[in-house]
């Protein structure tokens, strides 16, 4: 997991770029829409759909667009929408496994997309099952270093350290706290995700998101030129209507990342 943080964050400043390309703001919908599907249109009583809907007012989703999201997932009105889950596994240059998470109400399209995006740019679709036991469900909540609170007229700026986070976080047991150098990521049980959410609530914390995510058991070590080639394949796929998530266990080094940004710059 060494090169996992970089990796991360490489894909934190990415996410900014596909906010303004509209793509982000169709997945976090999409999420919100899948979220009331599955567990109502309650986020009071449904907890996933309290976490979609607030990652998706943290990249600046217009509320009214959550609210026909969240109807639409419920079942209400024409549009009703009815999406299912599927994962996808392929090998990249290196060795490196991709598990690729999809959201599709066209499963023929996403599989003839992904196989597109994979075998075009020097990676292989897998068998089932041979990369996705590679990898484990975590519960992920992000919280960023600082944060501001508005009260009335006054605006504060909050800051965050590890201390304090796991202070707070201490009796929801969380596994880990990694440092991705303007936010931390809280690691912990798929089902512990709730408490420690709640956890940081309590301590008067802001958080950026907590979702559950899969993360590789163990990282590949990769030259500069399969990097290069991942971070397309990973750039094409997230890129795919259907693709909500990918996940590698690519062992991005501080150098590799900068040699990265680089190439983006």
């Amino acid at each position: 997991m060494s090169g996992h943080s970089k990796w991360a964050t490489t894909k934190h400043k990415k996410a900014a770029i596909d906010a303004k390309r509209g793509k982000l703001f169709a997945k976090l919908i999409k999420n919100i829409e899948v979220a009331a599907r599955t567990g109502g249109g309650d986020p009071s009583g449904n907890p996933t759909l309290y976490d979609a809907i607030q990652k998706a007012k943290k990249n600046s989703v217009p509320n009214d667009n959550i609210d026909r999201a969240v109807k639409r997932g419920s079942g209400e009105g024409a549009d009703a929408v009815n999406y299912e889950t599927i994962m996808y596994e392929a090998y990249a240059p290196g060795s490196v496994a991709m598990l690729i998470e999809c959201l599709t109400d066209n499963r023929n399209r996403a599989v003839s997309d992904v196989r597109v995006a994979v075998t075009r740019n020097g990676a292989t679709m897998a068998d089932g099952g041979s990369v996705q036991r590679l990898f484990e469900r975590k519960g992920v909540v992000t919280v960023s270093k600082t944060f501001e609170v508005t009260e009335g007229r006054k605006t504060t700026t909050h800051e965050v350290d590890e201390d304090q986070l796991m202070e707070a976080t201490l009796e929801a047991e969380p596994e880990d706290i990694v440092d991705l150098g303007e936010a931390f990521e809280i690691i912990c049980d798929p089902n512990a995700i709730v408490d420690v959410r709640k956890a940081i609530q309590a301590a008067d914390i802001d958080y950026d998101s907590a979702e559950v995510e899969f993360r590789a058991g163990f990282a590949q070590p990769v030259e500069l030129e399969d990097a290069r080639k991942i971070a397309k394949i990973t750039e094409l796929l997230e890129d795919l209507d259907d693709v909500q998530n990918v996940y590698t266990n690519a062992d991005i080094t501080p150098e590799l990342a900068a040699a990265l940004e680089e190439d983006e710059d």
